[in-house]
């Protein structure tokens, strides 16, 4: 059995169609497709089911894809500590976020380049149910996501920061003390929830973590938000708000990527206006990745929660 009959077999299961998986690790389709065969005739089992096309893997493939995992990770493992013996850490860092922290993933991936500069970073915008997937599978190092999210099993937290929320608002007009738009009230005042619920609203999708938990906090204030405009990514979200006719109601974190756009303010909300943790997690599995230590032991030294509410400070400053 040849390692890479298990990267063919790694790379079938995730594309679930041979032609992609061929192409995803640059061999013809005959070649991954006669290198299972032999895996299988090694084996002694059936891995795949075949028909016209890929129907998925038989219980002994699903074992032996979860073996395959495991010892394509041990090898990862061992390349990654002679490096490190050898000078300095090398290879890829695979990271995956969820969008809304994504935004804050610099202030992890920066310092962790510039102290293993032999050493790449790989990272994407992810669910968290991909998240859970992938750590498992051994097909990321680390992730940074809510750390009170359910699905997250058999995972090791490290909290990073907690969410803030505040108005992000055009600066000619905000909530007035009545249910609607109005004249901007003292800018050292807070708006509440109810007040921000009667704006013109650009919102996160509501199939995004982010949308439910801002939804729960104006549910509490008894109104319901009914955004005029709704995006799947934070992206998206201020390309509107670059207009100047939208409000939005923003994580602090995404100050640090995308700032306050020319004619907007930032405005602090009154009452639940903390969120939940964000933070890094890896799976607690052997092998651990040594590049995902790497950076857990760079975010022990980043100061990230401090960074971002000094951050937020700084505008609330200039209101």
């Amino acid at each position: 059995m040849l390692l890479r009959q298990l990267e063919y077999l790694v790379a079938l299961a995730r594309e679930r169609h041979f032609a992609r998986a061929a192409e995803a690790c640059y061999v013809s389709q005959p070649s991954l497709s006669a290198a299972i065969r032999k895996l299988e005739h090694e084996l002694g089992v059936p891995i795949v089911m075949r028909g016209r096309r890929f129907e998925g893997l038989t219980p002994e493939g699903e074992r032996v894809l979860a073996w395959g995992h495991r010892i394509l990770a041990e090898r990862d493992a061992l390349r990654q500590e002679l490096s490190e013996m050898r000078g300095g850490l090398s290879g890829t860092l695979r990271m995956g976020a969820v969008p809304t922290a994504l935004t804050a993933a610099s202030l992890l991936t920066t310092p962790f380049c510039t102290r293993h500069p032999r050493a790449r970073v790989s990272l994407e915008s992810l669910s968290s149910g991909d998240i859970t997937r992938r750590l498992a599978d051994f097909e990321l190092d680390v992730a940074m996501t809510y750390l009170d999210d359910d699905t997250l099993v058999h995972v090791r937290k490290f909290p990073l920061y907690e969410e803030r929320y505040v108005l992000l608002t055009p600066a000619d007009g905000a909530p007035g003390p009545g249910p609607g738009p109005g004249p901007g009230p003292d800018p050292a005042q807070e708006v509440s929830w109810a007040q921000v619920a009667a704006l013109p609203l650009c919102l996160l999708s509501p199939r995004m973590r982010n949308r439910r938990i801002i939804d729960g906090c104006f549910a509490a204030e008894g109104v319901t938000a009914v955004p005029a405009v709704e995006s799947d990514t934070v992206a998206g979200l201020y390309a509107h708000l670059v207009g100047g006719r939208w409000s939005s109601v923003i994580s602090h974190a995404w100050l640090h990527m995308f700032g306050v756009p020319d004619g907007m303010r930032v405005v602090p909300l009154r009452g639940p206006a903390r969120g939940p943790r964000v933070g890094l997690v890896v799976a607690d599995h052997e092998p651990g990745s040594v590049l995902g230590g790497a950076l857990l032991e760079v975010a022990r030294e980043a100061g990230v929660r401090d960074a971002l509410d000094e951050l937020l400070r700084s505008h609330l400053g200039r209101r």
